[in-house]
């Protein structure tokens, strides 16, 4: 099936997977990164099927990266891609681990989203992910490639979730949490928590 979301199209499945394909309750950062990808180089972690990569397509971006580890997700995020008519050699796709590929990579970029899962055990990592105790290394990793005056929008779904204190330290932290998430998410506590870090 395909839905709208405002001037975007997705597709989505309801029968292949236990996921459809879109996080409804990001829907608002996805709004967001539309409005603020002007001009800007775009790295979007943790990919999925790349939907805050067609929004900030969308909104104007130079050029996208999608990073993910699953290729089927990939795929699919090139045919929302194709889907809006925002194919082209500005939009990229890595099949990598996000944090191998914050650590290897010269690329470049002035906005990033990175919206982790709460715990994960790919086979890609040497140890389990999890956010609350590994996302100041990520958030660390990532803002090595972003460039003075560019920001991180960090999103997650742990509702224990703490920001670790020096980041706030170091950088300047927005928590957006009620900017973004929707009011049909807000009933029974919060989906989400997101933040904005500018460099």
């Amino acid at each position: 099936m395909i839905c709208r979301e405002g001037p975007l199209r997705f597709f989505l499945n309801f029968t292949d997977y236990l996921d459809t394909g879109l996080f409804l309750d990001s829907r608002e950062l996805r709004r967001l990164i539309r409005e603020e990808a002007q001009g800007k180089r775009f790295l979007n972690l943790f990919a999925y099927t790349c939907s805050a990569s067609v929004a900030a397509a969308a909104g104007g971006a130079a050029s996208t990266l999608s990073v993910d580890t699953s290729r089927t997700y990939l795929d699919w995020g090139k045919e929302n891609f194709r889907l809006n008519r925002l194919e082209g050699p500005k939009q990229r796709f890595l099949q990598k681990e996000s944090l191998e590929f914050l650590k290897s990579s010269r690329d470049r970029f002035d906005l990033a989203y990175i919206d982790p899962p709460t715990y994960s055990n790919s086979k890609e990592r040497r140890r389990d992910f999890e956010v609350q105790r590994d996302h100041q290394e990520l958030i660390l990793a990532a803002a090595r490639l972003i460039d003075s005056g560019g920001s991180i929008l960090f999103c997650t779904n742990f509702t224990k979730f703490t920001l670790d204190r020096a980041l706030t330290e170091r950088f300047e932290v927005e928590e957006l949490t009620d900017r973004t998430l929707p009011p049909d998410f807000s009933r029974r506590g919060k989906a989400h928590r997101s933040f904005s870090i500018r460099l």
